[in-house]
């Protein structure tokens, strides 16, 4: 890659000089998002907060899971290895989204439009899997992912979708298992049919895609076409076993469910 532009996360390193990142516009965004957050919670009386099922430690875990995907090591390294940008991507989608969702910060944000923050809309439920399967397959082909290491807008364009969209996944997945378990087993099935396909596409590809990646894997042992093998690997394996558990979830709720109708049905005809 050359190096006319510098990528947001820097230069493509060597394994002596990866960076951190400690941009302060934004550890300032982030920093201001968190304390958003904290307002909110607080301004909340706590017979609210329990009613709309607000868990502050997870999303304090979310929160520190995606400072990390953007201020560590992982962002520079990114720049080098397609592998390293695939695994910030599932630390974004597989870790700090659902626990973003299960801290209720989707809620907060929905109040803050005045909308109801738990039920999901039957459009919500159809968008979210198809949203989060746009930007998934966008920014994971060539010219798109290409571009987002040659300019900080796309870059950001590429980070901020992926976030948005992987949060209302999880809204979707963890929001309406109990109400509607078998939209969210369909959104869960769907996702993973989703992630299979582009984790075998870049992981059997005959060969390299990313022209970005062409000339800064050698450092670090990979050629470039080893390199895309293991990023399809890693999308491709922990979200299959995420999804499986949560399809196995969405089965057992489904099942509960169908077992309290007819108990419902003879309670009501027997009053």
């Amino acid at each position: 890659m050359t190096q006319h532009y510098i990528p947001y996360c820097g230069v493509a390193p060597t394994p002596g000089s990866i960076k951190w990142n400690f941009d302060p516009v934004l550890l300032a965004i982030l920093a201001a998002g968190a304390c958003a957050y904290a307002l909110a919670f607080w301004i909340l009386k706590p017979s609210e907060r329990a009613k709309l099922s607000l868990h502050p430690i997870a999303f304090a875990a979310g929160w520190i899971f995606l400072v990390a995907a953007f201020i560590s090591p992982l962002c520079n390294l990114g720049v080098a290895l397609f592998s390293a940008r695939i695994g910030q991507h599932m630390v974004l989608a597989l870790i700090a989204a659902p626990l973003l969702v299960i801290g209720g910060a989707d809620i907060l944000v929905a109040r803050a439009f005045g909308r109801h923050g738990r039920r999901l809309t039957q459009s919500e439920i159809i968008a979210a899997p198809l949203l989060f399967a746009l930007a998934l397959w966008l920014w994971h082909m060539p010219a798109p992912y290409d571009a987002a290491l040659h300019s900080h807008v796309v870059y950001w364009l590429m980070e901020i979708s992926l976030l948005l969209t992987s949060v209302l996944l999880w809204r979707c997945l963890l929001r309406d298992l109990s109400r509607n378990p078998g939209a969210a087993l369909a959104a869960s099935l769907f996702t993973a049919l989703q992630m299979t396909g582009i984790g075998a596409l870049l992981a059997f590809a005959p060969r390299a895609l990313f022209t970005v990646h062409f000339t800064t894997t050698q450092a670090f042992g990979l050629s470039p076409l080893e390199d895309q093998q293991l990023g399809g690997l890693i999308m491709w394996l922990p979200f299959g076993l995420i999804l499986t558990i949560h399809v196995i979830g969405a089965i057992a709720a489904t099942m509960r469910n169908a077992e309290q109708r007819p108990a419902d049905f003879y309670r009501s005809v027997s009053r």
